[in-house]
């Protein structure tokens, strides 16, 4: 059976009795039909005063362009934990219709190790994307009807940065032309819901007056004189607000084996902060043993992201961090064989999926650098080998025994996509002892340090980089932002995950290579500054086969096929 096949196999558990295992009651929950629902944000208040469980974020090494299982593994070791007689939840972000319909499918989860009702999760779940959407380009509409009705705070054209916001890949919105009849046209753009300030506020806020806060510090512009305008100053935060109040509740659901989950916004791992939220976080920790989140992409992103952006913005701090690693990924960084970008190449390369030792042991690099990379935080680390049907055993045990002499404080091979929560049970133990162990989470740099030594922090000791190359466009809004008071925030890099560089042909552990920064973008009310490395795009384009070309609507039944 495919995934979708798979998931429909199963007959779910009312989403209150789900709520239930979780300590909520029933009127602490909004349904969504039977199978999902939001839980608002009285519960949490309710709940404040319980201990909070145990925390574990789950990251990867640098994937191939087909994903390694990540959040397979999260969720097969979310039902491993329970399997073993602990509370367990984990959370997830919310899918991005761009991949959905575009390279990658779907993302929630694969095999029997799932999130459900998988159609809903991919799509439309309760709408949050949307509402994000929405409220990025009200603001979007204020800031031109502003315009055309007489500019009375004197902004100038040529200096607004707010840009536009869509849910779906289209390169042909990268750069655009706006303007009305009878006022002059100006330069435009659209970004990805996913990589939007909204997305990204909905993400960090803590409550209700946070996130109404966080919209009004927005940053769209400037006067004629230099003046910063905010959301604020347009009057639109409020409205924009009012459109979030329901998205910021977290929304519950379940994994195939019946378990919690909490699938919350979406931010890009690559080009934004790529965690899900705050609020699913702390809501998760209060009503379970053990919380299991997912980071986007590699330790090189999603997990640096998550240890400088996330946790400063909730003050949780994480016992164990997960590293995902498949055999093909790592013989891919030792040179065994090369994917094509833009394709789900079927077959893979002979030396990628076949027995190919010498090609393992040089990509050993890879996940020596992301052992390292959490390391680095204080945080212990945890190797998963994410196992497919045709591995050979002994290349896998060769990466299990060697995680150990690489600063590991422990490591399993993983079956979640073949065998559920069971093949995850042997990875649940050794995550439980890692969470036993000492952690001192600590970030790489301080708040007060200058913006070029935090990004210069990230490229040396994340990516192995020699030094930071900056264009004179970047040079002169590193200036601003430091000018304007906030160079306190942090900084999130924005550049490939499928290299430790920003290079993607640059595989394995490379070295001496120079990080190009070509700008660097203010996001206030988020409360980080975004650093844009070249070859990087905020708006994807579709490959040549999208993944849409095989969703379809059966309409004899009424079902949605072709999903993966």
């Amino acid at each position: 059976m495919n995934d979708l096949e798979l998931a429909r196999s199963v007959t779910p558990r009312p989403i209150l009795q789900v709520g239930e295992d979780l300590g909520l009651l029933a009127d602490e929950l909004v349904p969504y039909g039977r199978f999902k629902a939001k839980v608002p944000l009285a519960a949490l208040d309710r709940l404040a005063d319980r201990p909070v469980g145990r925390y574990v974020v789950v990251t990867a090494i640098n994937p191939t362009q087909l994903g390694e299982g990540k959040t397979t593994t999260s969720i097969g070791l979310a039902m491993g934990l329970s399997r073993l007689g602990h509370r367990s939840v984990v959370t997830l972000r919310q899918p991005s219709l761009g991949p959905v319909f575009g390279i990658k499918g779907g993302g929630a989860g694969g095999g029997k190790a799932q999130v459900i009702p998988m159609e809903d999760i991919n799509l439309h779940l309760t709408g949050d994307a949307h509402a994000a959407a929405s409220a990025h380009n009200l603001l979007a509409a204020f800031v031109d009807n502003h315009l055309f009705h007489g500019n009375s705070l004197n902004l100038d054209q040529a200096r607004m940065t707010w840009p536009r916001a869509m849910g779906v890949s289209d390169r042909a919105l990268r750069r655009v032309v706006v303007g009305s009849a009878g006022k002059p046209d100006r330069d435009g753009e659209f970004v990805m819901t996913e990589a939007s300030e909204v997305m990204a506020i909905l993400a960090l806020a803590v409550n209700l007056k946070d996130l109404r806060l966080r919209l009004g510090r927005i940053l769209v512009g400037f006067t004629k004189e230099g003046k910063p305008v905010t959301a604020e100053d347009l009057t639109c935060a409020g409205a924009m607000a009012a459109l979030l109040r329901d998205a910021l509740c977290p929304n519950l659901v379940q994994t195939l084996e019946g378990t919690p989950a909490l699938v919350h916004t979406g931010p890009f791992g690559n080009i934004a902060h790529g965690n899900c939220s705050v609020l699913a976080d702390q809501l998760a920790l209060r009503c379970a043993d053990y919380v299991v989140t997912e980071a986007g992409f590699g330790s090189d992103l999603g997990v640096e992201k998550f240890f400088h952006i996330k946790c400063r913005a909730s003050g949780l701090r994480p016992q164990a961090a997960v590293i995902v690693a498949t055999l093909r990924a790592l013989k891919l960084h030792g040179g065994g064989g090369t994917i094509k970008a833009g394709r789900a190449e079927r077959p893979l390369p002979s030396g990628l999926i076949g027995p190919n030792r010498e090609a393992l042991t040089r990509g050993l690099a890879n996940l020596e650098q992301h052992i390292a990379n959490v390391r680095a935080f204080g945080v212990p680390a945890v190797v998963a080998v994410n196992a497919f049907r045709d591995d050979p055993e002994e290349e896998l045990q060769l990466v299990k025994n060697w995680a150990a002499s690489a600063g590991a404080a422990g490591a399993a091979v993983a079956t979640p996509y073949a065998d559920g929560g069971k093949g995850a049970e042997e990875l649940a133990h050794a995550v439980m002892a890692a969470c036993d162990q000492p952690s001192a989470y600590a970030p790489l740099y301080d708040d007060a340090a200058p913006i070029k030594q935090k990004i210069e922090t990230v490229a040396r000791r994340m990516y192995g980089a020699a030094g930071v190359r900056y264009a004179e466009q970047a040079e002169s809004q590193i200036e601003q932002a430091a000018r304007l008071g906030f160079g306190r925030f942090p900084v999130c890099m924005a550049k490939t995950p499928l290299s430790l560089s920003h290079d993607p042909a640059l595989k394995g552990r490379p070295s001496g290579f120079t990080l190009p920064v070509k700008e660097l973008r203010i996001l206030a009310g988020a409360g980080f500054l975004t650093a844009v490395c070249s070859g990087i795009q905020l708006m994807p384009g579709l490959p040549k086969n999208p993944a849409g070309e095989r969703i379809d609507l059966d309409p004899e039944t009424g079902e949605i096929v072709g999903l993966s």
